[in-house]
């Protein structure tokens, strides 16, 4: 097989120099030497259906935010076009309700819809909500546990409210913080070289500690601890009436609300690499298919049903690659591309991607005049990737995966000899 594939990239680069077999492994070799790192490249032709080059394929590598290709597919696959925000029943004089996991409710300002507000502030029964269905950790497994106070690691829960964290902008010695019901709970510290704000491990305790000289204003997003009081006393705040627990299961029937349209949370997600919304969105996919909020349900069901027959079987751990167990081989990342290529029409799936030069997390990579990259980053330490659609020159649509694993020079070094291949690619294929 492999003999076949690279008689198949000879025939098709040859004839483009700068595109050569040989010049194409002189280059991932050399790349390799040069960071002392592993690197994996697959490019696939969609015209032809073909792999016109692979470079380490088939091993496995840390996909850091690569791994919400996956949560997007499964939500592509299981969820329809409108986020299920919550479920509820109506019993007397009381309604009770039980979320779905949807991580829009207040969640910052790209999300201009108040039907959930709406329904339960204007609700005439009094409110119960039940977290019975929630049954996973508010931390995914194989999470640094250090990062429980950064803002891409706020914790999951079965009824979100303002993305789980605290809002903060710093003008020197003077706090805006929002939800304000959270303003309580800081004080401030000494002062240090740079602003900073410091939250409990366990609790909602927040020290503030100002910086030592005039800085410019400073904008902070901390994730508050979800724990049980929190939650009813800030979603009672919020809706400025009160909610009553219960731990009542969720029951066959139940009425469902929707909120906004997914293609929302999609494009936040795979643009900005939001973390919260991939984990979420696991948890909605398996509340459609078990009436559980627990991912491994997603991830199982998909595992056995929809990737199936990728290439490797995908090590599958969370929904946002923020777990380091996560591995998956390149060749399996383009065949998985292939799928939601044949799933979403292009139209609908490019302003979806983040697009070089132009806007997500590669604004600042692979300009050009005429966009040519499409797709997911994904980042952790010593460790980076970036999958997606390439469109040449010429037109082609192209689909690759690029992933880096274990060096231990600047990212920005890494990133600058990737987007030397992929222009190479756009001028000469």
């Amino acid at each position: 097989m492999r003999s076949l594939l690279i008689a198949v990239a000879l025939a098709l680069l040859t004839s483009c120099s700068p595109l050569s077999h040989r010049r194409l492994n002189k280059f991932f070799n050399e790349t390799e030497h040069r960071f002392q790192d592993h690197t994996g490249f697959v490019l696939y032709d969609i015209t032809r259906n073909e792999t016109v080059y692979d470079f380490n394929g088939s091993r496995y590598f840390t996909p850091a935010s690569n791994t919400k290709i996956f949560t997007f597919f499964a939500a592509l696959k299981i969820l329809g076009d409108s986020v299920p925000a919550l479920e509820y029943v109506q019993r007397n004089d009381s309604l009770i309700f039980w979320g779905t996991g949807d991580p829009s409710f207040l969640y910052k300002e790209v999300f201009h819809d108040s039907t959930v507000y709406e329904f339960l502030a204007r609700a005439d029964a009094d409110l119960y909500f039940s977290p019975a269905n929630f049954h996973t950790t508010h931390f995914g497994e194989g999470w640094a546990w250090d990062d429980y106070s950064s803002g891409y690691s706020a914790e999951r829960s079965p009824f979100p409210v303002y993305g789980n964290v605290v809002s903060v902008v710093a003008d020197q010695e003077l706090l805006r913080i929002a939800p304000d019901h959270f303003a309580a709970f800081f004080e401030k510290g000494e002062p240090k070289e740079k602003t900073e704000i410091v939250r409990e491990l366990d609790e909602n305790q927040f020290v503030f500690h100002p910086a030592n000289q005039i800085t410019s204003v400073k904008e902070y997003n901390i994730p508050f601890r979800v724990d049980t009081i929190t939650f009813y006393q800030l979603l009672a705040d919020t809706l400025k009436r009160p909610v009553y627990s219960t731990n009542m299961s969720l029951p066959e029937n139940t009425n469902t609300i929707f909120s906004i349209h997914l293609d929302s949370l999609y494009g936040v997600m795979m643009r900005e690499s939001d973390n919260f919304i991939a984990e979420q969105l696991l948890l909605m996919c398996a509340n459609v298919l078990s009436d559980s909020l627990k991912p491994e349900v997603t991830i199982k069901y998909m595992k056995d049903t929809h990737l199936k027959d990728l290439p490797d079987e995908p090590v599958w751990v969370d929904g946002s690659g923020l777990s380091r167990y996560n591995l998956f081989t390149p060749r399996s990342i383009v065949k998985l591309w292939q799928k939601i290529w044949e799933t979403v029409p292009r139209e609908r799936l490019f302003p979806l991607l983040a697009t070089g030069g132009v806007n997500g997390t590669i604004r600042k990579w692979y300009y050009n005049e005429t966009p040519y990259i499409f797709g997911k980053t994904g980042s952790l330490s010593n460790n980076h990737c970036l999958s997606g659609f390439l469109v040449t020159k010429k037109g082609r649509v192209l689909i690759f995966s690029f992933m880096n694993s274990n060096f231990v020079q600047s990212g920005n070094s890494i990133r600058s000899n990737m987007q030397t291949i992929l222009e190479r690619i756009y001028n000469h294929y």
